[in-house]
């Protein structure tokens, strides 16, 4: 059995699933992520900071939606470790 990883909000802002509007996001419920893998940006100021995959494993689900407003510390996602 995997181990469920949570991916946690670094800081607070605007999360953001894909690099632009209109643009695929970087990845899906279901894929394949290894570490260092995009799995969004969290918006704060007109800056963004990536947030990244920090185990190999399958994407199992995001917990916010796109262009949702977080906190620091707020699960974001989870991540199926092998």
């Amino acid at each position: 059995m995997s181990d469920v990883v949570e991916v946690l909000s670094p800081l607070p802002g605007t999360f953001y699933r894909s690099p632009a509007p209109g643009q695929p996001p970087f990845k899906a419920e279901g894929d394949e992520v290894a570490v260092g893998d995009v799995l969004g940006l969290i918006e704060v100021m007109k800056q963004f900071s990536e947030v990244s995959a920090e185990t190999n494993g399958r994407l199992v689900r995001f917990v916010v939606d796109n262009e949702t407003p977080v906190e620091p510390g707020q699960l974001l996602a989870e991540i199926a470790a092998h």
